[in-house]
């Protein structure tokens, strides 16, 4: 008797850089083919992150479900393999309801580790050897972790101290680079990959649009409230739009300053993650990312 294999749930992946109208085509995908979206951004996962994490609002979801936003406080320290977990059960549900899954997002470590078979590794943290790390600049950590595992390196934004202690510390104790360590199975899905981007100029535009309607949406107060709330939590004060505006309060830039730093930043983080993107060749573009290169 033949075996009878299982059929692979369908996903839709909308992946791209910050800007690029991911949020808005998905819900418009979703509502042509029945779908139900599953956010796979590291930001607003946060309660609170709204103006400055560009959080699509009620209205703006127009109806069409939307899984893993607002469901921690900024003090949690939420990972890709929590991420993993819990989005794999919701697209179980939607799946079993005869929806369609839609990954909607620009955190490319979220979208790798859940559609792509990643494992990560289960390692117990060593505070002894973090305790030792802290002591170093962010900058100084990158560039160790450049030296040892450059395509490691290329995951993890540079500021992110955080992220940046813990690929050394996985390193450190496995032996081995970040992707020997997380490992790969095969894929448990039927994957559509669909990229979202502008040419430079025009995704550069769009980026300093939004952070100018940003602020006048209130960043500022946004800002104030969550310090107010959660102190200097680190995913608050790390976090680029809250970072900018937080060294303004701090009286350490002006806001035009900060104002330009944030549009910089941002810009540099769509480079990053168009640098993560173009090495999935599954993904169709509607402008190639290599077009941002000129």
């Amino acid at each position: 008797m033949k075996r009878i294999l299982s059929k692979k749930i369908k996903v839709i992946a909308v992946v791209g850089p910050t800007a690029s109208g991911k949020s808005a085509y998905g819900i418009e995908l979703a509502k042509e083919v029945n779908g139900e979206i599953i956010s796979a951004d590291s930001r607003i996962v946060y309660k609170g992150f709204d103006i400055g994490a560009a959080k699509p609002t009620k209205d703006e979801m127009q109806g069409i479900p939307h899984y893993l936003i607002d469901i921690v406080e900024p003090t949690f320290d939420y990972s890709a393999g929590l991420y993993k977990k819990q989005a794999t059960g919701i697209i179980n549900d939607i799946s079993s309801r005869g929806k369609i899954p839609i990954i909607v997002g620009g955190t490319g470590l979220y979208t790798d580790i859940l559609l792509k078979g990643f494992d990560l590794p289960d390692i117990t943290p060593d505070k002894e050897l973090r305790k030792n790390l802290e002591k170093f600049s962010a900058e100084e950590l990158y560039a160790k972790l450049k030296e040892i595992d450059l395509k490691g390196a290329e995951s993890i934004d540079s500021n992110d101290k955080k992220k940046i202690i813990r690929a050394l510390e996985i390193i450190h104790l496995t032996g081995k680079t970040l992707e020997q360590a997380r490992g790969k199975s095969q894929s448990e899905y039927e994957i559509e990959w669909i990229g979202k981007n502008f040419e430079r100029d025009a995704l550069y535009l769009r980026i300093n649009n939004r952070v100018d309607k940003m602020l006048e949406m209130g960043l500022i107060e946004e800002t104030k409230g969550l310090l107010s709330k959660y102190g200097r939590a680190y995913n608050i004060i790390n976090t680029i739009g809250y970072k900018e505006i937080t060294a303004y309060l701090d009286g350490t830039l002006s806001l035009d300053e900060s104002i330009e730093l944030l549009k910089k930043n941002t810009r540099n983080y769509a480079k990053r993650q168009l640098t993560w993107f173009r090495k999935n060749p599954e993904i169709k573009w509607d402008v190639y990312p290599e077009k941002l290169k000129k």
